[in-house]
């Protein structure tokens, strides 16, 4: 017996990515939302120095690392980085070593969720991630 679409797609949470990298430092933002609208936000800095696609990766991956500790089962990331969505997605080859492990990474921990889609958004959809990454990018 086939299960409904819309049965395996209850209870997915959306979780929404930025990176960012400046003269003042890289971090990410992060935005979280439960099916029922509760929101948790996030602004990371990065104690290293990163380009934007590497934190551009750093987000998603973090993102993911709270989704799993949170224990989130089915999770569908937006992010605005057409080269980390097209890596993962596989429309993109990696070719550079860092790309290479990102994505190995990524691809190992999609075994701790039961349905984890990556899409791409226009960045004009990820205003809160990139304020929020912003945030975390000023000096102290």
């Amino acid at each position: 017996m086939e299960e409904d679409p819309s049965e395996s797609e209850r209870g997915i949470r959306k979780l929404s990515v930025d990176g960012s990298s400046c003269l003042t430092g890289s971090g990410a933002g992060l935005v979280l939302t439960s099916p029922d609208g509760w929101t948790l936000e996030y602004a990371l800095r990065f104690k290293f120095k990163a380009t934007n696609n590497e934190a551009e990766w750093e987000a998603l991956i973090a993102g993911l690392t709270i989704a799993k500790h949170l224990e989130v089962q089915k999770i569908e990331a937006s992010s605005d980085s057409q080269p980390a969505v097209g890596l993962v997605n596989g429309e993109y080859e990696a070719r550079e070593d860092l790309m290479v492990k990102y994505l190995s990474h990524f691809q190992g921990m999609r075994s701790a969720f039961e349905i984890l889609r990556i899409v791409k958004v226009p960045r004009a959809e990820n205003v809160r991630e990139d304020q929020l990454s912003k945030l975390a990018t000023t000096e102290e």
